[in-house]
């Protein structure tokens, strides 16, 4: 069964999708679900709407909102910032385990290219409640690019008209003193249980080597696997299916086989 679902954060209405298994009982496992940059709660090629249903067959329950200035939820997108997105990542984990059916033992996060990367922090600020974590070509390396590819220059010129047009969505300058500011991979090393971190090699948008970054600060708790031939998005059926598969797979273990 799946239902829109709304919740509260930073004043702002959260608009989403929760999917929980036929035939519930007891407390079972809830997987939350963070889209990535300009996406929402579907994401192409519906890839969310197909995990959400993968997880659900198994007996485990999911949520997957917007984040507040994306999709469907209240606010505006030149507002979003990377503190904004864990501030509501938050929100969605305090849903989860607030369900009458969940298991708050049992929480698991996935999270999507800049959805990865607020999964990884928010693994890290909460790992006592994060059971198991999935990331999906997350881009932990902003502040790294951002420093790269513009100019003191360029940077200065954005602050100074505290917003830019990037394909029709405008970005507030927010966005870029939060990825200036936070440090991912110290706020990341802090969660300490099994990760999963799925990557194409051929991401033009997210390069594989920042899972690789990741494996290094994970260490032994964590594995990558390569999708080969894939893009950022998983955008064929074989590389979606395959990343599906890991996912369901991932969790099935570390989720369903914690039960008592």
């Amino acid at each position: 069964m799946q239902k829109a679902v709304e919740i509260q954060s930073r004043n702002l209405t959260l608009r989403g999708m929760l999917h929980i298994p036929d035939n519930t009982s007891g407390k079972i496992p809830v997987v939350c679900i963070f889209h990535g940059f300009t996406g929402t709660k579907v994401e192409p090629h519906f890839i969310f709407v197909k995990l959400s249903r993968r997880l659900e067959k198994i007996g485990i329950a999911s949520v997957r909102f917007d984040f507040g200035g994306s999709g469907e939820s209240d606010g505006e997108f030149k507002d979003m910032t990377l503190f904004t997105e864990l501030e509501d990542a938050k929100a969605i984990l305090e849903y989860a385990k607030s369900l009458p059916f969940a298991d708050p033992e049992r929480i698991g996060v996935v999270g999507l290219s800049l959805g990865g990367t607020i999964a990884s922090v928010l693994a890290g600020d909460r790992r006592e409640d994060v059971a198991a974590l999935c990331l999906w070509a997350p881009a932990g390396d902003m502040k790294r690019r951002i420093l790269e590819d513009w100019t003191e220059a360029e940077i200065q010129a954005l602050r100074s008209r505290g917003w830019w047009d990037m394909g029709g969505n405008v970005i507030g300058v927010g966005l870029l003193d939060s990825a200036l500011s936070l440090d991912v991979y110290r706020r990341a090393a802090q969660y300490g249980k099994k990760v999963l971190l799925l990557h194409g090699d051929r991401d033009q948008m997210v390069p594989h080597q920042v899972s690789e970054q990741y494996l290094e600060v994970y260490g032994s708790n964590a594995d990558l696997h390569t999708v080969k031939d894939g893009d950022h998005t998983f955008n064929r059926k074989d590389w979606e299916d395959e990343v599906i598969d890991y996912t369901v797979g991932f969790f099935t273990g570390e989720l369903l086989g914690a039960k008592d």
